[in-house]
């Protein structure tokens, strides 16, 4: 399995960012998709995640600012973020999901590095 996360960059406190992953090695439509972030210092925490069924989720902090989508047909998953906040800042993973808020395991890619400045 090979993930390819890209999109992130430096912006301002307020800005916009939008995020894509693809999936490389697993038939894509399969499974649930989420993103996941990792803050200096801190653990990974969930993010977003969206279903075949259209359902999506999302972790406290990020909801009504983040939206997250999926399109089966070119195998990508993306995480658009409005509103950003410094506390945003981290690097972004995506994952299958084994859960509503939980990933798959396994392996994961490189990460998207987001950096918010206030």
């Amino acid at each position: 399995v090979q993930i390819v996360e890209s999109g992130g960059g430096l912006v301002q406190a307020g800005g916009t960012l939008t995020l894509s992953c693809q999936i490389f090695g697993v038939i894509f439509s399969n499974y649930g998709l989420g993103w996941f972030r990792q803050a200096p210092g801190k653990e990974r925490e969930f993010v977003a995640s969206v279903w075949n069924d259209g359902k999506t989720y999302y972790s406290n902090s990020v909801q009504g600012r983040f939206t997250v989508s999926r399109n089966n047909g070119n195998k990508t998953l993306s995480l658009q973020m409005n509103g950003l906040k410094a506390e945003d800042t981290a690097v972004y993973y995506c994952n299958r999901m084994r859960s509503q808020r939980a990933h798959f395991g396994g392996d994961w890619g490189q990460g998207t590095q987001v950096t918010v400045s206030s």
